[in-house]
């Protein structure tokens, strides 16, 4: 294992840093239980000459507790159901993978 690899497995263990979700596969259950890293920033989008500001939800998932996630399926956070929109983005090193979610 690299040493990219060991940081982000101890990051994604860490209860201060990542929560625990549930991955549904097409939106079916039961599913299987993943570490997530929520991201909720805002985000500015230029439209025209009019600048438009959203909240976003997006949480960073390992690719290897997720090697088929697409647009579609389901993740779980707590109480709150989200469905996966657009393509998941994986880093430079394929070691994990940014979703865009959308409130259920």
């Amino acid at each position: 294992m690299s040493a990219f690899a060991t940081a982000a497995t101890r990051i994604f263990a860490d209860p201060n840093m990542a929560v625990d979700a549930t991955w549904l596969p097409g939106g079916v259950r039961p599913g299987s239980t993943i570490r997530a890293i929520r991201k909720s920033s805002d985000e500015l989008t230029s439209y025209g000459g009019a600048r438009v500001w959203s909240e976003t939800v997006r949480i960073d998932v390992m690719a290897a507790e997720t090697p088929s996630i697409q647009s579609g399926d389901r993740i779980v956070i707590g109480g709150e159901t989200f469905e996966v929109q657009g393509e998941p983005i994986r880093d430079r090193e394929r070691l994990i993978v940014t979703l865009d979610l959308r409130p259920i």
